[in-house]
């Protein structure tokens, strides 16, 4: 299958040149931008299958170039790029509309897989269940603040499904708040009064003695000790 290039936007060259080496051997051409305002003129000029955007830029910085794109070409997936431990950043650019979000610092592997995984879905957009899929790997990782991230993009996506709100209050459980986790269990027992994981997990949290151990995830791989 043959595929538009790839935009690289990162104002650090040795950033876009580890990633363009990254990409090499998935033979897709590669073209960079060390500027939002670069990236936006080349965009202007040409059509891109996926764009990796830093979001820490000089000048017009990733989240406005993030911003224009989702507004001008909606079709155009972005994979943003954060710096470890910005994920209130990566969460609202998940919102804005990127398909996905790069942690620095990362490794080359982790790029291939996800820009393949994307690619594999060309023409088709990513709905509630992959970003579902995508936590629920990364909770039996014990990923927490990553997969939260998911989570509140399949949220967003629908904010009426009790699956993603009950994975929310298990992640702030399994984080130390259990605050936090009582309103995402009772958040996904109002859209679905059956939803057994929600029950389970709101009746452990109110028992004495208290145990974090047996969060019932809602899925059937992640029954784990936490």
């Amino acid at each position: 299958m043959k595929f538009k290039p790839i935009l690289i936007v990162d104002d650090e060259k040795n950033i876009r040149l580890a990633l363009s080496m990254a990409l090499e051997k998935l033979e897709i051409p590669v073209e960079t931008a060390a500027s939002g305002e670069e990236a936006l003129e080349k965009m202007a000029q040409r059509e891109y299958e996926l764009v990796l955007l830093d979001l820490r830029l000089p000048g017009l910085d990733g989240m406005e170039v993030l911003r224009q794109v989702s507004q001008q070409l909606p079709e155009l997936k972005v994979i943003i790029i954060t710096a470890y431990g910005s994920i209130n950043l990566a969460v609202e650019a998940m919102k804005l509309g990127a398909v996905d979000f790069l942690q620095k610092p990362f490794d080359t592997n982790q790029v291939r897989e996800m820009v393949q995984r994307i690619l594999e879905k060309q023409g088709e957009s990513h709905g509630y269940d992959d970003y579902l899929a995508i936590a629920q790997q990364r909770i039996l990782e014990r990923y927490f603040d990553i997969a939260g991230v998911y989570v509140q993009k399949a949220v967003f996506l629908n904010p009426d499904r009790a699956e993603a709100l009950n994975l929310l209050g298990g992640i702030a459980e399994a984080t130390g708040n259990r605050g936090e986790a009582d309103k995402y269990y009772r958040a996904a027992l109002t859209h679905d009064p059956a939803y057994e994981p929600a029950k389970h997990n709101l009746d452990r949290l109110a028992a004495r003695p208290y145990t974090q151990l047996g969060i019932d995830w809602g899925f059937q791989l992640q029954k784990e000790r936490l």
